[in-house]
């Protein structure tokens, strides 16, 4: 599903080159719960970027489902971007004036494929995640772990190939933080496949494997499931 070979991103800080990914080499199929983890300025956040299409290498390839990121123009990387990534974010990123079930169909106004039934899946969404009687409220209206569910529904409402979730739990108490982790993890026995970011061991304990970043460099890889 993904591929990176020597995959590398460098930024100017001053008069320093900072290395943020060194010749990463990476596989996920499809159907993996991959958490990566890894101290601040270890690269775990470029790469998740680089695999979701808002950054770019400056050498290495990445090919997803195949095809050579790097040969997309504009317009096909923001289509398979819309159509076949979800994300999820530690701040929710939702439009506050918006009701729930508004926020999560907001990624289908950008979509040439939505149809009528599309609002049908939204409502759905939000059932199975719990929050069928709170559809047309606001987001402050709602608890940090019913906005991070409205999120993961909105991350879902294109049956996206991939989910990216950076610290999804940052913002939430423990109780919550296990709750979304079991969501999770049942999206990813329905065969959803997952990259998540955390700084939490107790959160990455619930994936099925594990990558540990320094330095731009990926230093363990290891499946725990």
């Amino acid at each position: 599903m993904i591929t990176t070979t020597k995959l590398c991103r460098r930024f100017r800080v001053g008069d320093t080159t900072v290395h943020a990914l060194d010749h990463v080499d990476l596989d996920i199929g499809e159907g993996d719960f991959v958490a990566v983890m890894g101290p601040s300025g270890s690269g775990k956040s470029t790469l998740m970027n680089i695999l979701g299409f808002l950054d770019t290498p400056d050498d290495g390839r990445y090919r997803f489902f195949g095809e050579e990121v790097a040969e997309l123009d504009d317009t096909q990387l923001s289509r398979i971007r819309n159509e076949k990534i979800g994300f999820v974010f530690q701040s929710f990123h939702l439009l506050p004036r918006l009701t729930a079930l508004d926020n999560v169909m907001l990624p289908l106004r950008y979509s040439i494929d939505a149809t009528a039934h599309d609002q049908d899946r939204g409502v759905e969404l939000l059932e199975r995640l719990g929050l069928g009687d709170r559809i047309g409220h606001r987001p402050n209206q709602l608890s940090g772990g019913q906005r991070q569910r409205v999120a993961i529904a909105r991350s879902l409402i294109n049956a996206p190939r991939l989910l990216l979730a950076d610290e999804p739990t940052g913002n939430l108490d423990s109780r919550t933080s296990e709750e979304i982790m079991g969501l999770f993890g049942e999206l990813n026995r329905d065969g959803q496949t997952i990259l998540m970011v955390t700084h939490e061991e107790e959160i990455a304990a619930h994936a099925k494997r594990l990558i540990r970043m320094r330095d731009g460099k990926i230093e363990h890889d290891t499946t725990h499931h």
